[in-house]
């Protein structure tokens, strides 16, 4: 799984993955991370989700990275709002009254570039990643946050019953992945009531990483 993949399914419009609203458990444990307003959330491979309008909308700042120029020119549509761009090395970055997403490969995204940030919370982006590069990514996004607090949600279902994306990542692979960096809690796990895309059985796995 490469780049293409997703920008394919951004110019095809083919994103089930968007969802029609705040996701609930963002609105339910956000609190658990502490914050203060106007505190500045980074949220990787974030797409148009609706979660940022909420950050937004309850006084947080918020920065974003993205993959698919497409996303984010429909993500500024639907904030109505008009970002500056600018380029910024590799990436391109699209800002507005407190918010910034950065248009590009994640992997080319550094701390000095992404600038000072609060909390991580990641919805979409450990999830999205194949196992081979999920090592990479970790690694990656707590030296360019300086590890900073993160709410974190996973997958668990039998990868042999269906592909990702989602896919699915266990409770050890979690700790293997931040446990040298975190001290890890486990909020919430729960069925999810069809399952994954109904095809399996598979939980709902939401964990809190503070330093």
């Amino acid at each position: 799984m490469d780049a293409s993949f997703w920008l394919e399914k951004w110019k095809e419009n083919n994103i089930a993955f968007h969802e029609s609203e705040a996701n609930p458990i963002l609105v339910k444990y956000f609190k658990e991370l502490s914050l203060v307003k106007g505190s500045r959330v980074f949220l990787p491979l974030c797409g148009k989700t609706l979660d940022i309008h909420w950050l937004l909308a309850n006084g947080y700042r918020v920065a974003g990275a993205e993959l698919s120029k497409i996303a984010i020119e429909q993500l500024f549509a639907e904030l109505r709002v008009e970002p500056k761009t600018l380029r910024v090395g590799e990436v391109e970055r699209y800002s507005a009254n407190n918010i910034d997403i950065f248009v590009g490969d994640i992997f080319n995204l550094s701390g000095k570039m992404l600038g000072l940030v609060d909390a991580i919370y990641d919805r979409a982006a450990l999830v999205a990643l194949p196992e081979p590069m999920r090592d990479r990514y970790t690694s990656h996004l707590t030296e360019i946050t300086d590890k900073a607090p993160q709410l974190l949600i996973c997958y668990e279902y039998d990868q042999n019953l269906m592909e990702g994306p989602p896919f699915s990542i266990s409770n050890e692979e979690v700790n293997r992945h931040y446990s040298d960096s975190y001290d890890l809690t486990l909020l919430l796990s729960t069925n999810l009531p069809n399952g994954m895309k109904g095809k399996c059985p598979a939980k709902e796995n939401v964990w809190l990483l503070k330093k």
